[in-house]
């Protein structure tokens, strides 16, 4: 959520801002509801104000004056209800466009329209020439008996999976390694909630707007529907799944959803609290299974596990002062530990600024890490960093007292240290040997019992 006086003072700054992410919104209109808004905010203020002074009044009265006051009070009482209501509904469509404001970038961001114009920074690690055939991580994976996505798809749909024997190993090292090296710089661990409700999705940004991407949970039968013990179907319903039994009936239930990244569960964490500034930076990570609709992108890296509906992640989470000089550092933290991870896995790499059209909403600088992908012959995105400053904390209520007494937002930032699948790519192709085997990254071996190589 925006600063309302920042945006009054620079309403050009926001709209531009607005105009360079893609967001539809008009500033102007805000300001005339602004404005709308004050004024019958004071109308009512002052009727009500009006009505209270009157009806302290009607008790001293009598005869004919009364009669008039009770008139009086009848006729403002009338008036008032409709202006409240008026004020009720132009309040709700003020909020409201408040949420769907953007922060503005940094100026060092670069102006773009999409992903295609984000500006390389910098590239780490040299690209791997191989001199022999490679296969892309599908083809190991089948030939290894490390990946099964046929069978993913018969059980969950499109863009599923499974992760058999040692691919399951690999994941869980990689993430394990991860983990193990934040902690090791301080960093407090997680396992969070895997459903988060509205405010949380709404606190970090990613509602309103970003529903589409989320899986909703909140369907659930009513016990006593059930034929047999327990939620499921009874046994003389087990030869047919619910959505054939017309008779079971459903009901909305929690209106939760299923977390995208842990950064809604872990950067809620402390929605509503205040710290004293001797309190910050928090530095979190949180470890989690992560659930995306990837709605919109029908068609798109639809070729093995690039783009997929269910992975985990280990997700670095920081809460510091509100000062612009002290987020930059934290930035540069959280962007290093991520690149500290894959110089360790030795895997090439690049990070990109990333343009205004592929920012978020709340975003003010972003960086992107990408890994080099043989089989793409490109980098293909694996990890991102954001700054967001107050825009988070904001929504999500979270402040500091500063030495002097006065109470600030805190800035919030968060990083993908480690996804996977995604990262099994470069991990399976950039490692893969002529004799079809693939080498373990030392990195990752004694978490796979020192296994060097896989076939």
């Amino acid at each position: 959520m925006i600063d309302l006086q920042d945006l009054r003072s620079r309403p050009d700054a926001y709209q531009k801002a607005a105009q360079d992410k893609g967001i539809d919104i008009s500033v102007q209109d805000f300001l005339k509801i602004d404005d709308q808004r004050k004024s019958l905010q004071k109308d009512v203020d002052d009727m009500r104000a009006q009505k209270n002074e009157v009806s302290k009044k009607v008790p001293t009265l009598s005869g004919d004056e009364k009669d008039q006051a009770i008139a009086q009070m009848k006729e403002l009482n009338e008036t008032l209800n409709t202006k409240e209501d008026l004020l009720k509904d132009i309040e709700t469509e003020w909020k409201s466009m408040q949420l769907r404001f953007p922060s503005v970038p940094l100026d060092r961001v670069p102006l773009g329209k999409d992903d295609t114009e984000n500006v390389e920074i910098r590239t780490v690690g040299d690209v791997p020439s191989f001199d022999f055939d490679i296969k892309d991580h599908i083809t190991l994976g089948q030939d290894l008996d490390l990946i099964d996505i046929p069978r993913g798809v018969k059980i969950a749909g499109s863009r599923s999976y499974f992760l058999k024997n040692e691919a399951v190993q690999l994941e869980l090292a990689v993430l394990q390694f991860t983990l193990d090296s934040l902690i090791e710089k301080g960093y407090t661990p997680f396992l969070p909630p895997l459903m988060a409700n509205y405010d949380a999705f709404m606190g970090t940004s990613y509602f309103p707007g970003g529903e589409e991407q989320a899986y909703a949970v909140g369907v659930d039968r009513h016990p006593e529907e059930s034929s047999g013990s327990g939620p499921g179907p009874g046994p003389e319903s087990s030869s047919k799944s619910n959505t054939e039994d017309e008779s079971v009936k459903y009901i909305e239930s929690d209106n939760h959803f299923l977390i995208g990244t842990s950064e809604v569960s872990v950067a809620s964490y402390h929605s509503g609290e205040t710290f004293t500034a001797a309190d910050l930076p928090k530095r979190y990570c949180g470890i989690s299974n992560c659930f995306r609709r990837e709605a919109g992108t029908y068609g798109k890296d639809t070729h093995g596990l690039y783009r997929i509906h269910q992975f985990q992640k280990v997700e670095q989470v920081i809460l510091c002062e509100n000062d612009p000089e002290v987020s930059a550092a934290m930035h540069e933290e959280i962007l290093g530990n991520a690149e500290a991870v894959l110089q360790a896995l030795e895997l090439p790499y690049r990070v990109v600024d990333v343009c205004t059209g592929d920012m978020g909403q709340g975003q003010i600088y972003k960086n992107d890490i990408e890994t080099w992908m043989p089989s793409r012959e490109s980098y293909g995105e694996t990890h991102s960093c954001s700054t967001f400053h107050d825009f988070q904390a904001r929504r999500l209520g979270i402040k500091y007292e500063t030495e002097g007494g006065k109470k600030r937002f805190v800035h919030t930032l968060n990083n993908t240290c480690i996804a996977s699948p995604r990262i099994l790519i470069p991990i399976l192709e950039i490692y893969q040997n002529a004799d079809g085997s693939v080498t373990v990254p030392q990195a990752l071996r004694k978490y796979m019992g020192g296994k060097e190589r896989i076939g």
